[in-house]
């Protein structure tokens, strides 16, 4: 998280004080009403102060218009730091992006505009990735810092679910080989600049129902300030403009006005900084509200391949006969299955073969048979699915060793395991039991979930066994069998239809429509392009389990938003102390009761409190770029903390700000 240091150095800081002037043009001021009444406000006592005749003295109304300008000022300054921030981040990635040098299998080097999708690349220590890709060969420490901001390194290899790596990132050690994912244009970088510098953000359904709310009540204290000459003048007296323009600049709620752009641009800043892209405003506040998260079951709480785990052998058969079969039927599977095999048989049993015969002839694995193997020395060795390998062989399914490969594979299933039946010349040796590995650290995650109040789905193609050990081992609370696109489509919309916000993890074209259909559509950056589109936010990381992250996140918008309206709103309470009894006093003496804070007089308790005014919103500026800490909690412990911290501290921070600031106003004689 940014500290406030950082958030105010030089860089930033210079050229946001120039937009925030240049933000004062009406066109783009008006795009914020409660700014707007300010800067029409102030515009309009500048000037009256020229034409004269309101009964204050030049200095005061002066000074009155100084800070009614710094209050707009201000506001437009902490929007444009906060886009400040992102700009910085796009023009430090885009210089990244300018420099990258590719380093081509023939050891010849070009600019990494030039790569195209499929190219090889070879990466070596000190170097930087040039493009987005996937680790073919090698294995290699990653400094990720200027992507994600995380100092630890991260091991890159192939084969695995940590093969993705990202473009702008160094190897610090050891060595790779990549294959390019994205054509030029497409990748990591491209897309965190375009999302900071491309169109402009649209507000959230939430901004736009408080800005409604805040024009309403700018509309109502307009209407409320109007009434008051008339009140005055019939109590005999007279209220002067400035001091009415000042009433009326306390009472609208200018906080919460300056500061909310800023929050939603932060909000949006800090999604980024988390290596996940959202493509909309919405779709980053949903996830602070989901109640409902279904997850994919394979690559996203699996990593995706299945893995041998044990070998289980038939009445009569030795487990190193077995695993020797296995071993001879697996040599030449490249897939991780089959990888898995060899070095399950290698690991734990005696088994000398180390490679295939010269003699072999391998049998390929197709659709129609699902079985694969070997024939070599005038044996037949076959690996594939029970039925499979059954209906191969006829003479060995009505035998007592059929009987006991269906318990055995039975047993398995209901496992969470996948079977696969080992023959060798026609007799039944045994199964191999494959596993699917759980993603480290799922299971605490989603306890995590749990916290906060959502409840997990995994959705599955496996069979309703299988699903229920997978979803026991990964600790989720439920999950769909065998489901379809069409029954993901479904559960969504019945959860929906219940009043619930759901999202939707998900990295295959099949997992599209539900992503397009879910409240909050996470597609892993992994996955396909179906996915990638469907969804309204991709993790860069394809890391399930950072949806924890992402509705922190949202939440932590949410809050902040939240509390600093709050503080807004009791901030205005408390400054009513402050102005009313002084405006009214030398109509109604009996106001006087109602100045609690023994403000030194009328032009001073005005004057402290427009100072007052303007000064909370830079001081205030840090927590919304920051964001309220979200701690997992209630709603009902949630509203009561907020109320205690940000309601009470709005009523309390105006009357130690305003009495701290009227005692300098009066020791200097300046009203």
């Amino acid at each position: 998280m940014t500290n406030a240091s950082s958030m105010f150095s030089a860089k930033l800081v210079a050229p946001a004080i120039g937009d925030a002037f240049r933000k004062l043009a009406p066109r783009q001021l008006v795009k914020n009403p409660v700014l707007f009444t300010t800067a029409v406000v102030a515009a309009l006592l500048t000037v009256l102060v020229f034409l004269g005749g309101d009964g204050l003295s030049i200095p005061f109304q002066l000074q009155l218009i100084v800070w009614l300008w710094l209050t707009v000022l201000f506001g437009t300054f902490a929007e444009a730091l906060a886009e400040g921030r992102g700009r910085a981040q796009a023009a430090s990635l885009r210089a990244a992006k300018s420099e990258l040098k590719a380093t081509l299998p023939d050891g010849s080097v070009v600019p990494a505009t030039q790569l195209r999708k499929g190219q090889v690349v070879m990466v070596r220590t000190g170097d930087l990735i040039p493009a987005d890709g996937e680790v073919i060969e090698g294995v290699a420490s990653v400094n990720e810092a200027a992507i994600t901001g995380e100092s630890a390194p991260v091991i890159r290899e192939g084969g695995g679910d940590r093969s993705a790596v990202t473009a702008g990132t160094r190897v610090i050690s050891d060595w790779i080989k990549v294959r390019v994912t994205q054509e030029p244009g497409e990748g990591f970088l491209d897309r965190m600049i375009a999302l900071v510098e491309g169109a402009e953000r649209q507000k959230t359904p939430n901004e736009i129902a408080l800005t409604i709310l805040l024009v309403g009540l700018t509309i109502i204290f307009l209407i409320a300030v109007g009434t008051i000459p008339g009140f005055a003048a019939y109590a005999g007296g007279a209220i002067p403009v400035a001091i009415l323009a000042a009433l009326l600049i306390t009472l609208i709620p200018t906080t919460i006005a300056a500061l909310l752009s800023a929050i939603g641009i932060a909000g949006m800043d800090r999604l980024v900084r988390f290596n996940v892209l959202a493509k909309s405003g919405r779709a980053v506040e949903a996830a602070g509200d989901i109640d409902v998260l279904l997850l994919d079951k394979t690559g996203t709480i699996t990593i995706g391949d299945r893995a041998a785990s044990e070998f289980r052998t038939l009445s009569g058969v030795s487990g190193d006969d077995l695993a020797e079969a296995a071993l001879l039927a697996s040599l030449a599977d490249e897939t991780p299955e089959g990888r898995s095999v060899v070095t399950l048989a290698q690991g734990r049993y005696a088994v000398a073969t180390r490679s295939l015969p010269a003699d072999a002839e391998i049998i390929a694995f197709t659709a129609q048979t699902r079985i694969s193997g070997v024939r070599t020395g005038g044996s037949l060795i076959q690996k594939g699915a029970v039925d499979a390998v059954l209906r191969a062989n006829p003479g060995a399914g009505t035998s007592a060793a059929a009987t006991e490969l269906r318990r055995i594979t039975d047993e398995i299933a209901r496992s969470g395991q996948t079977p696969l039946a080992v023959a060798q010349d026609g007799r039944l040796l045994g199964v191999i039991a494959l596993k699917d590995v759980v993603k480290a650290g799922v299971r605490e995650r989603f306890v995590e979930l749990r916290r906060m109040g959502i409840r997990t789905v995994m959705i599955t193609g496996d069979n309703p066994l299988t699903a229920a050990a997978i979803a026991a081992e990964a600790g989720v609370d439920d999950f769909l069998a065998e489901a379809t696109p069409e029954d993901k489509l479904a559960l969504i919309r019945k959860e929906q239809q219940g009043g619930r916000l759901v999202a939707m993890c998900g990295d295959g074209t099949n997992d599209a429509p539900a992503l397009a259909q879910a409240d909050v559509g996470v597609a892993m950056n992994t996955g396909t392009q179906a996915a990638r589109e469907a969804g309204n936010m991709v993790d860069l990381d394809s890391d399930p389990t950072k949806l924890i992250e992402i509705v922190g996140l949202g939440k932590q918008l949410l809050m902040t938003r939240g509390a600093l309206t709050t503080f807004s709103v009791a901030n205005d309470v408390a400054k009513y102390f402050a102005i009313i009894p002084a405006m009214f006093v030398t109509l109604y003496p009996g106001l006087g009761v109602l100045n609690v804070m023994g403000l030194a007089s009328p032009q001073s308790a005005i004057l402290s409190a427009i100072i007052f005014n303007a000064l909370i919103i830079p001081c205030l500026v840090p927590l919304a770029l920051k964001g309220v800490a979200y701690r997992p909690m209630g709603a009902g412990a949630l509203l009561a903390r907020n109320l205690a911290v940000y309601g009470l501290g709005g009523l309390i921070a105006p009357f130690v700000g305003i009495k701290a600031i009227d005692l300098l106003v009066a020791g200097l004689h300046l009203a």
